[in-house]
């Protein structure tokens, strides 16, 4: 059938209609080795050109380039909502990307040479990911159709009609991130069909698939064609760390590049660019796949990501134009804290028309915390943070068993607890990933949107198995012993990240503790804090003084420790003005609703 030629109406192997798909996904074996210690590239690099990549700053994501070479990024889009998934044309020309700047997530392109962007879809539902087909023709992406996140191919010009990629939409588990081979006759894309995330290639010749990875241990992501076709370089979280890996798509075996997530090849196929996030921000790094050592080329902000890279250079007229300027959005929000004369320094404030049994938190972050509750309930339909389980605690209120009193950032007005009954109903409000960084495990938490939006005006589709708390009491001795276990099947519908929502407002979620999976108490997936630089000790001393806090100790007791020996200070008690600079889409209630599904099941 050969390569897809001009003029051809669809590439072979895709067609109205298409069918089932055909064959057995057949296993790899992957054999990774060790990571290298990096050490210095040569200042030239062999392959030139201009990168793509993704910032998100100030609650929104935005688009930047730059040259191979070149310093000083130029931001290529800046509409207030968010743009990501950069995926350059095979003549660098067009970036195609997806955004949702016209209310759902749609796929544009944008024309380097004249700056014009340009819309490719009118569905309502969700599409995202691109990646081009090798005669610039097609894009293939992930699209959420009838409650299934599947692939798709669409025309650049012309009838603008996704077709399914045959096979790959059948599956009740997600297929997602899909990349197009450089011979144009095979796609790679993510697939839970096999219970974790493996990198699958699908044949336009065939239709059959081969599980390329087959690496139940990790959760592969962002597959990169090489540009000669005989590797696929991807990110996996691997002990704990994010890292870019390659595998040839002959025989399987594979090997560990460098850290760094959604890796780019460099156009000679002799390099790999990804982002890196340090201390300081993040770094785009470039590593050479034949040999060892890496090189930083480009300084950016933290939470960089998605980078592509073209052999094109970027036109000068763009070089020289300077990009665009930022969007011209408000800051999210304004930390109106008074610092007063004396000991302690700062006091509470109110957090209105929240219901929890101390409807107050530390002056110094009330303000963000109410901006945030706003930004969730716009984003999601549902006042989700207009009843919480925990906000400020007593220095004299006893914790759950087994959970430590000193260290408890409740205590310090600077956290919160969102409802942990959110994990239960049909279906349930909340949907929680279990994510393992280091030696801590975290928790990814996940809000559906409210019913009136579920044909895409909010949120996306669910790429993850989430964690099932409820099996631990099923009778499964494994799930017992493990807390728990991952669910069958991804839920259905459109979510919103709250993790990453919060940390736009300064606002991180908290490692379960170590004796999680048998003390059901120190989850902690419900809890998120503004630590804002400080320790624990730092932040008690903003509310307490030091002889306040004379009775705390540094070690959990067994049971629950005992309370501090001093009696409990009276807090002084600021009334809240307004906190958010932003205008919300609606009004929050003083009372907030309840979600129809908590109170089922």
């Amino acid at each position: 059938q050969g390569t897809m030629q001009s003029g051809a109406p669809l590439p072979a192997g895709i067609e109205d209609g298409a069918g089932v798909l055909v064959g057995t996904p057949t296993a790899l074996a992957a054999v990774p080795t060790a990571l290298p210690t990096p050490t210095a590239l040569p200042p030239a690099l062999s392959a030139r050109g201009a990168i793509a990549y993704v910032v998100r700053e100030n609650g929104q994501s935005d688009i930047y380039a730059a040259p191979i070479g070149g310093r000083t990024p130029i931001r290529l889009t800046n509409d207030p909502a968010d743009d990501r998934d950069p995926a350059w044309s095979p003549d660098g020309q067009r970036l195609a990307f997806a955004s949702r700047r016209d209310g759902n997530w749609e796929l544009y392109l944008y024309n380097t040479a004249t700056g014009d962007t340009r819309r490719l879809t009118t569905d309502l539902a969700f599409q995202g990911a691109p990646s081009w087909s090798n005669d610039g023709q097609y894009l293939v992406f992930e699209g959420y159709i009838g409650d299934d996140l599947g692939l798709y191919v669409l025309r650049t010009e012309g009838d603008p009609t996704p077709i399914a990629v045959p096979g790959a939409a059948n599956s009740v588990l997600p297929e997602y991130a899909p990349a197009w081979s450089p011979d144009g006759r095979r796609i790679a894309f993510v697939s839970l069909r096999d219970g974790n995330p493996d990198i699958y290639l699908y044949s336009l010749d065939d239709q059959s698939v081969v599980n390329l990875t087959q690496s139940p241990e990790r959760g592969e992501d962002h597959p990169a064609w090489s540009p000669d076709g005989r590797w696929i370089a991807y990110s996996a979280l691997d002990a704990g760390q994010e890292k870019v890996f390659v595998i040839s798509t002959e025989d399987g075996a594979s090997q560990v590049i460098n850290f760094g997530g959604a890796p780019a090849w460099s156009p000679d196929g002799a390099s790999l660019a990804a982002a890196v996030e340090t201390v300081d921000g993040a770094q785009i790094v470039v590593n050479p796949f034949t040999a060892s050592g890496s090189a930083a080329i480009l300084s950016a902000p933290s939470r960089t990501s998605a980078v592509a890279w073209t052999g094109q250079p970027l036109p000068p007229a763009l070089i020289n134009g300077g990009g665009l300027p930022p969007p011209a959005v408000e800051a999210l929000y304004i930390e109106d804290s008074e610092l007063r004369p004396g000991d302690p320094p700062y006091r509470l404030n109110t957090i209105p028309g929240v219901q929890v049994e101390q409807a107050v938190l530390s002056d110094r972050v009330n303000e963000s915390f109410s901006a945030l509750r706003l930004a969730v309930n716009e984003q999601t339909g549902i006042d989700l943070l207009g009843r919480l389980d925990d906000a400020f605690w007593q220095i004299d209120r006893p914790p759950e068993p087994g959970v430590p009193r000193s260290g408890n950032w409740l205590l310090s007005g600077r956290a919160f607890a969102i409802a942990r009954s959110g994990i239960n109903g049909f279906p349930p409000p909340l949907e929680i990933v279990r994510e393992d960084l280091g030696v801590e495990t975290y928790w990814r938490v996940y809000v559906r949107v409210s019913e009136d939006a579920q044909s895409g005006q909010l949120g996306e589709p669910l790429r993850r198995l989430s964690w099932d708390f409820a099996a631990r009491t099923s009778g499964d001795v494994e799930a017992y012993d493990q807390g728990g276990k991952l669910k069958a099947e991804t839920a259905t519908g459109y979510y919103v990240d709250l993790t990453e929502l919060a940390l736009d407002y300064g606002w991180t979620r908290a490692a379960a503790g170590r004796d999680w999976r048998a003390n059901a108490a120190t989850i902690n997936f419900w809890l998120f804090e503004k630590r804002d630089g400080l320790t624990w000790l730092e932040a008690m001393r903003e509310l307490y003084t030091e002889a306040q806090l004379g009775g705390l100790v540094p070690t959990p007791t067994p049971g629950g420790a005992t309370a501090p020996t001093v009696p409990a200070p009276t807090l002084e008690i600021q009334p809240s003005a307004v906190p958010a600079t932003r205008t919300p889409a609606g009004s929050l209630p003083e009372n907030p609703p309840t979600p129809e599904s908590e109170t089922e099941g």
